[in-house]
């Protein structure tokens, strides 16, 4: 086979035991965030999902059809770290696999954690599944020294056991070939749980909420409701139960498996210390930020590739020459100012989209595929879980808040990774109002590259408004405070594979999604201003543009934000090109426009997470917030110099 060169798996043990697989089953892959439940996916059904090394990725079950297992249809879930879920996330996963009766349940876990992971495999053999293990990440467990013995583990737990590298396809055909073969039924296994445990589900036996067959901690806990039980009370049951199958884990692996604890020596522990002291991970983080942010997206995508694209190519060659087309062709001018012109598709909505948006998503997206990559997101988390703590999330929430400068939209679904109802609400408004996008942030650094003093202002006041809104919600929003857990994946040099795949991804994601819309908006912008709608409107938006303190031009870019918030930035970067914004203006401007609406795409998306009421009062808000803090902003800037 190509790529084989595992030792034999000890799924091959039990080929022998098989029975024929049902045909048009669900093959239903699970396991903890950020061990290779995508990347298998992607193998087994030939289509892309997101491949990240942090964890929350996944929020939503993805499914297709596999070309390997035709008579499969393969659903990916999103990470869980065990069935009693905390998170929406793992309550998305709970109710797949509650729900999963006889389809085949295919485990996935990182080999040198399998102590932490094994206990979940226990919890899908309680539920009577037909149960593969997959044992991913090999290569990394022989690096770091773990010895397993697939085959024992196998015969201990009463299932096929499958090791593989799936980065590189390794194992990933054994993996298909055991499926081929027929998955037997998987052996009951049988734990010792504490009186209080067993009390519990023998009440549930008894009141008929489950049957003697289904009465196992899993499938009574997810009816707690009907108990009527205090918060306390079932969070010491559900410990119990986590101890009792930790143990029987542990019973097990002393036969098969070795641990041994992860040296410090090597570059990659020195790093992984650097990270996690205070002292030095946040002068790391610092450097991140200014290298990775500000030098590569701000000065080289905003600014060498924006120059090279939109100064070199479109305003030299292709402006004039798609005008002088569309002038020869068309003969009326109301309809050349749909395609050229100052708001013509083409010439607008295309030269924004490609020449300034895109070199900045561009160079977004690869810093970000670098930093999930090598697992350095999750160490950010724990770095900022105490600040966070005091707006009222946790460390976790650094997930979204993060995806947020890359797009807003995708940030507000990823919201579902936090465990409370109270810290999504949260989120959602602070990437509502205090989070520009990677197009918008890209734009904003592009204007203010050439001035450190307001760029270093701006980043100061969003932070504070940012902890400030925060802090806000935290004590208006009820709700419990959450607690904080997360997952370290290893550190690891960035995989060039996995970082364009994910990249390009992302950029196909832009141009399907996003380019349409700068379109569109420039079709609406025509509309609107050979009707006349946008002159009224922008007459009425003059009035709170100059008591910020800037020009009437501005006044159309904000109007124009309305589509699209990058859309709004790039309308003034060519006001500050033009000589139309001073420094003063032009910080005034980007304050402005960055706490001033989601896209339309973001509204929608709040509107479905949280609600019509939610969506409309925070774009409310935002309106409200921008221009207040934008005339302050003038306000003192006129009365101490500044700027």
């Amino acid at each position: 086979m190509t790529n084989e060169t595992l030792p034999q798996s000890a799924a091959t043990a039990n080929s022998s035991e098989a029975v024929v697989a049902p045909a048009k089953s669900r093959l239903i892959l699970c396991g903890h965030p950020n061990v290779g439940k995508s990347l298998i996916f992607n193998y087994l059904t030939g289509r892309y999902a997101t491949v990240s090394n942090y964890p929350g990725t996944t929020v939503e079950v993805s499914s297709g059809n596999s070309h390997h297992l035709p008579s499969f249809r393969v659903n990916d879930t999103p990470g869980a770290y065990s069935l009693l879920p905390i998170s929406e996330e793992e309550r998305v996963t709970r109710n797949v696999l509650l729900d999963a009766g006889g389809d085949l349940i295919v485990h996935i876990v990182d080999a040198k954690s399998l102590r932490r992971m094994l206990p979940m495999t226990l919890e899908l053999l309680e539920l009577g599944h037909k149960v593969v293990l997959v044992l991913n990440l090999m290569d990394e467990a022989r690096k770091y020294g773990v010895t397993i013995d697939s085959i024992k583990l196998s015969q201990l737990l009463g299932i096929a056991v499958v090791e593989t590298v799936a980065t590189e396809n390794k194992g990933l055909a054994d993996l298909v070939q055991v499926v081929r073969d027929g998955v037997p039924e998987s052996q009951p296994v049988q734990l010792d749980y504490d009186r209080p445990v067993k009390e519990f589900i023998q009440q549930a036996v008894d009141k008929g909420i489950v049957t003697a067959e289904e009465a196992n901690p899993t499938t009574v806990l997810a009816s707690e409701a009907v108990y009527g039980l205090s918060s306390e009370d079932l969070g010491g049951l559900e410990l119990s139960v986590r101890k009792s199958r930790q143990a029987y884990a542990d019973k097990i692996l002393v036969q098969c498996a070795s641990f041994p604890v992860p040296p410090t020596t090597t570059v990659a522990g020195l790093f992984n210390q650097l990270t996690l002291n205070i002292w030095t991970a946040i002068p790391l983080a610092a450097a991140v930020l200014y290298f990775g942010v500000y030098q590569f997206v701000g000065v080289f995508g905003a600014g060498t590739l924006v120059d090279f694209i939109e100064t070199g190519l479109y305003e030299t060659y292709l402006t004039p020459t798609i005008t002088r087309w569309i002038e020869a062709i068309i003969p009326w001018p109301i309809v050349q100012d749909l395609f050229v012109h100052d708001y013509g598709v083409l010439t607008l909505g295309l030269r924004y989209a490609i020449a300034l948006i895109l070199p900045i998503v561009g160079t977004f997206f690869l810093l970000f595929s670098v930093l999930e990559d090598s697992g350095y997101l999750p160490r950010l988390s724990l770095l900022l879980d105490r600040v966070f703590k005091k707006i009222g999330l946790n460390g976790r929430a650094v997930i979204p808040i993060i995806l947020g400068l890359g797009c807003g939209t995708m940030a507000t679904m990823v919201t579902r990774v936090l465990e409370t109802r109270r810290e999504r609400i949260i989120a959602t408004i602070l990437l509502g109002v205090a989070v520009p996008c990677s197009a918008q942030l890209g734009v904003i650094l592009g204007i203010l590259s050439g001035q450190p003093q307001a760029l270093v202002a701006w980043g100061f006041t969003m932070a504070g408004i940012f902890l400030v809104l925060g802090a806000v919600a935290a004590k208006a929003v009820p709700g419990e405070v959450p607690s904080f857990y997360l997952e370290l994946p290893p550190l690891r040099f960035p995989r060039i594979g996995n970082v364009l795949t994910k990249t390009y991804s992302r950029m196909h994601w832009y141009f399907i999604e996003i380019l349409p819309l700068f379109l569109l908006a420039s079709v609406l912008i025509w509309l609107g201003t050979i009707t006349g709608v946008f002159d009224k409107v922008v007459s009425l938006i003059k009035p709170l543009v100059r008591a910020m303190g800037l020009p009437d031009a501005s006044a159309g870019a904000f109007l124009f934000g309305f589509f699209r918030r990058d859309y709004g930035a790039a309308g003034l970067f060519d006001l500050q090109r033009d000589g139309l914004l001073n420094p003063r203006q032009s910080f005034v401007a980007v304050l402005a426009i960055s706490l001033l609406l989601p896209c339309i795409a973001q509204f929608f998306v709040m509107k479905k997470e949280r609600g019509w009421r939610f969506a409309v009062i925070t774009v409310g808000a935002t309106i409200m917030t921008a221009c207040v803090l934008g005339i302050i902003a003038n306000w003192i800037i006129l009365k101490t110099g500044l700027l």
